[in-house]
């Protein structure tokens, strides 16, 4: 007479045909593994918690946090917007002319990042959502080269319609192309879309301090944009 046994059973029994190898052991609660990676997860969390946290919002937690704690975060910050000073060296947008396209944009593209914006010559709603905007990059981001010229001025003929585009050149090639801001937002385009952008292309890290707030400037720059009437952007592509 054959006896079943059930392998999953705490028994003696068991526990003897698992010691000869005549059942497998029995499976491990994966529980106690679920609970460590859980305390671990918290631990990380609670070890990063200043991560996201500027200069200023650090020196608010003094009486909250360990004061080494605190200072650790503090020369970390300071070392990062150290480091952005010294490679910022654009900090405006640059007006091009045809002719020194293949210096300031090419050429320069083995340095930085450079972005073009191929503007338009009536000024349709998106060209100047992104000419804003192109303005408040520049300021924001000054390792990265924000350059502008009207599309028809660079490539003959260029279509209206197709306006703004946005080129993205590296290392001397285009790396990216957007034409018009449909990709993006549309009319309602704004900064944080650029920015998601600049980290898609590699032209900034998703840690840089930079993405980490906004001030009230450009809270104000949202609102400008969000301010502009739909009815002129029908009213430009008629």
């Amino acid at each position: 007479m054959q006896v079943e046994v059930n392998p999953n059973e705490d028994t003696e029994w068991n526990d003897i045909l698992r010691q000869h190898g005549i059942i497998p052991e029995k499976p491990k609660d994966p529980e106690p593994l679920i609970q460590e990676a859980l305390i671990a997860a918290q631990h990380r969390a609670y070890e990063n918690r200043l991560e996201d946290k500027d200069i200023d919002e650090l020196d608010a937690l003094e009486d909250e946090e360990d004061e080494g704690f605190l200072e650790h975060y503090r020369q970390k910050r300071l070392a990062e917007l150290s480091t952005l000073q010294q490679t910022s060296l654009f900090n405006q947008v640059y007006p091009l002319q045809k002719v020194d396209y293949a210096r300031e944009v090419t050429d320069a593209s083995n340095n930085a990042f450079v972005l073009v914006n191929l503007t338009s010559q009536g000024a349709n709603v998106e060209s100047r959502v992104l000419t804003e905007l192109w303005r408040q990059l520049a300021a924001k981001f000054g390792d990265i080269k924000f350059c502008e010229i009207r599309a028809d001025m660079c490539i003959e003929n260029y279509p209206e319609k197709n306006t703004p585009t946005i080129l993205v050149y590296k290392d001397t090639e285009i790396r990216r192309q957007l034409v018009t801001l449909r990709e993006l937002n549309g009319p309602r385009t704004k900064l944080p879309d650029l920015e998601k952008l600049l980290v898609d292309i590699g032209a900034l890290q998703e840690s840089d301090v930079r993405l980490k707030k906004r001030d009230d400037d450009e809270e104000e720059d949202y609102r400008k944009n969000d301010n502009l009437n739909v009815e002129d952007y029908d009213d430009d592509w008629d």
